[in-house]
């Protein structure tokens, strides 16, 4: 459901001691470094490692690689698949990230905000189940926050041999949720966290939150505005369904997984609103057609530019079925009340069931998001959550309690589902870079005798630090 930023990197490891039919994926081990040999050299002598292509990118070298992990890692003698990992290796004397955007990992040299920040290296892992990272079998029951956690832990453990200094964790939306994950199944892994825009539906039928939000965010014209185009799309489905039909003949789309080609377009219709807010600033209102004088083409224009029609079309959905998979067995998906639609949707907001082929099973698991929130909010050290003010999954926070140390939660004013360190307040902005430099172990000493003085230690990069914003459905994270 939904159109988006796409970010992505990640990676980890697991302890372990298996049979010799579980070699490959057992304990990950890495030869010690030897003084001159080659980093590509020393990465390939891990267990299980393998290399897809090297880079060049300035500065820095950069792999594309494979690495063996357990299907299972209760059970990790029980078949292994290859997870695609990637390496921006700027120096073994630097702290190194680990990036994950808990969806495809992207094979272009990209360096995440907390990177450059740290003048670190970065480690980035594809989160298991999404393409080519898929057991073959896919026995979906694996595919659990747990098992990619303990993904990411055996990544580390492998890797940390190598790259010995400080490690931090970070991802933004569902990859802030992955670090938040790896932190709680696995604390004594990493240095710090920094989560981005990383939504907590802690109960997952209780949604009001996302209901006080869409009543207050922006401005009312710019709500009321939204909300008449939505509005008018179901009031003119008939002729714009005939467009969207049209469209899907065109391009080859199929609707087998959700159903009909009539509860697609509701779907995409019903995210206008919130696709709006999560990826679009309050200014971009002034580009919505009035509804009341807006012709057909005009309507069915702007709710595919901020929605997608493709986005509920079998081949829309095929690449984020792990993702639908997960919220409808873990993560949860917000339900929220559209008054402004009544009398005029035949299905509302559709659950993650309806996104998933019928022959996959699922089960939804009510006490996983309540552990991680309960764990957060009473053992949280060293974590940084940053959100955007005008981000609808802001609405459910993650929130560390009394009880943690040295973490913090931002707001970035009148940003969205980008929000970041660098939109903070400058107070706020000044706090986060230099807890994230002590976390990292360089911080200059005028930054640890002041804050105030903190700021990243790498100019920007308009390539490396490029944000790659592709068209994936709107309401996922």
């Amino acid at each position: 459901m939904r159109k988006a930023l796409r970010w992505l990197l990640s990676l980890v490891v697991l302890i372990g001691t298996v049979s010799a039919a579980g070699a490959t994926a057992g304990a990950a081990t890495a030869a010690e470094p030897t003084a001159g040999t080659d980093i590509k050299d020393q990465i390939l002598a891990i267990e299980g490692m393998s290399l897809i292509e090297e880079k060049p990118y300035p500065g820095y070298r950069y792999f594309v690689l494979n690495y063996t992990q357990p299907v299972d890692h209760r059970h990790p003698g029980k078949g292994t698949f290859k997870q695609r990992i990637t390496l921006l290796h700027k120096d073994t004397s630097r702290p190194t990230v680990f990036f994950t955007s808990g969806y495809n990992v992207s094979t272009t040299p990209r360096r995440s905000e907390p990177t450059a920040i740290i003048d670190g290296n970065q480690v980035s892992l594809e989160y298991r189940f999404f393409t080519p990272s898929r057991p073959d079998p896919a026995n979906w029951s694996k595919l659990d926050i747990w098992q990619a956690a303990s993904d990411q832990h055996r990544v580390f453990k492998a890797l940390k041999k190598i790259y010995t200094k400080k490690w931090l964790a970070t991802g933004a939306s569902k990859g802030g949720m992955t670090a938040t994950y790896f932190e709680r199944h696995y604390p004594r892994d990493m240095d710090g966290v920094v989560a981005y825009v990383a939504p907590n539906d802690v109960v997952n039928k209780e949604d009001s939150a996302y209901d006080r939000f869409f009543e207050n965010v922006g401005t009312k014209e710019c709500r009321d505005k939204l909300n008449a185009v939505q509005r008018e799309a179901l009031v003119r489905r008939e002729p714009l369904e005939a467009k969207y039909q049209a469209a899907a003949t065109a391009e080859g789309y199929t609707f087998k997984t959700v159903g009909n080609l009539d509860k697609a377009y509701e779907a995409v219709v019903l995210d206008y609103v919130w696709a709006f807010w999560q990826y679009s600033k309050l200014a971009d209102c002034g580009s919505i057609p009035a509804a009341a004088t807006a012709s057909d083409q005009e309507i069915y224009d702007s709710v595919d530019a901020i929605s997608g029609f493709s986005a509920y079309t079998d081949q829309g959905l095929e690449t984020y079925t792990p993702y639908y998979y997960q919220a409808g067995t873990e993560l949860g998906s917000p339900d929220i009340k559209q008054p402004h639609l009544n009398g005029l949707t035949r299905y509302g907001y559709q659950p993650p069931r309806n996104f998933v082929p019928r022959d996959i099973p699922m089960r939804f698991n009510p006490w996983v998001m309540r552990d991680v929130d309960t764990w957060v909010r009473h053992n949280a050290n060293q974590m940084l959550f940053v959100y955007g003010q005008n981000d609808p999954w802001g609405a459910e926070q993650f929130r560390p309690g009394r009880g943690t140390h040295d973490s913090h939660v931002y707001v970035a004013p009148g940003a969205n589902h980008g929000a970041n360190v660098a939109a903070l307040v400058p107070d706020q902005k000044a706090a986060a870079t230099a807890a994230i430099l002590n976390w990292a172990g360089v911080a200059p000493a005028a930054v640890q005798q002041d804050e105030a003085k903190a700021k990243p230690l790498t100019r920007y990069d308009a390539k490396l630090d490029k944000r790659d914003i592709e068209r994936e459905p709107a309401l996922r994270p």
